[in-house]
């Protein structure tokens, strides 16, 4: 299986996109408004226009911009009539509810062949579900490689290409791309720069229940407490019973 790409969105329009084996679902939506079910949390992205997001456990709603992001546990609904972006939904992740962005103009980390990235929104905990913003300048040739998980992102600025075995797929704004966990593949820039925003369904590096900032840096005579077990929080887990949206 090798990259998909799913053309910009058109007016109305709300696209399904994504593969019907994993848990997670995708949609796209322009120039109308999004339900999002009682079902996990959802991420989501604002390319175009100036949406509503409406928190249903609260009875809020929040005016976004573009090149905005949100986290958003529970039911609500993303839209309106001249707006359009996408959204990831993990119904098996309990997330809480957050607003960022609009995205920087490049990224605070390094990563390959004079990329950057960001972390938009970051894992809670190890393991969980994170949004990225990825930048490449002009002139850019990654070099080929995979990822243990699937990657599903969007274009925001610029343009470029996509290279898998199979082929070179053109990258232009507002195109949503879909890359299977394992899919080697290659991101290349001419003239100008190109700006993704990619979704990650889980990452290697996060807090745990033993190894995060409040816990390391509290101190008793001289030891920090992540080094003494006995005085731990014992049989607590961030699930959805006990935590209140």
């Amino acid at each position: 299986m090798t990259i998909k790409v799913y053309p910009q969105l058109v007016h109305g329009n709300l696209l399904e996109f994504g593969q019907a084996d994993l848990p997670d679902s995708f949609l796209g939506w322009h120039q109308r408004r999004l339900h999002l079910p009682n079902t996990g949390t959802h991420f989501g992205f604002v390319y175009q226009g100036n949406p509503i997001l409406y928190r249903h456990t609260r009875e809020q709603e929040f005016k976004l911009y573009p090149g905005m992001y949100f986290s958003l546990p529970g039911e609500g609904w993303i839209g309106s009539e001249d707006s359009s972006g996408f959204v990831v939904t993990c119904p098996d992740y309990c997330g809480t509810f957050s607003i960022g962005g609009p995205i920087e103009p490049t990224g605070r980390f390094a990563y390959i062949d004079g990329g950057t990235d960001s972390l938009l929104i970051p894992p809670l905990i190890l393991g969980a579900p994170c949004l990225n913003a990825l930048y490449f300048p002009p002139l850019t040739n990654q070099t080929m490689h995979t990822h243990p998980s699937y990657r599903l992102g969007m274009v925001i600025a610029g343009v470029g290409e996509c290279e898998t075995p199979q082929g070179i797929t053109p990258f232009l704004p507002g195109v949503i791309f879909f890359i299977p966990a394992g899919e080697e593949h290659k991101f290349r820039t001419l003239d100008e720069k190109l700006t993704l925003v990619v979704f990650h369904p889980d990452s290697d590096f996060g807090f745990t229940h033993h190894n995060h900032p409040m816990l390391n840096r509290t101190i008793v005579t001289g030891v920090s407490a992540s080094q003494l077990p006995q005085i731990q929080t014992k049989n607590f887990g961030s699930t959805p019973e006990n935590i209140e949206q």
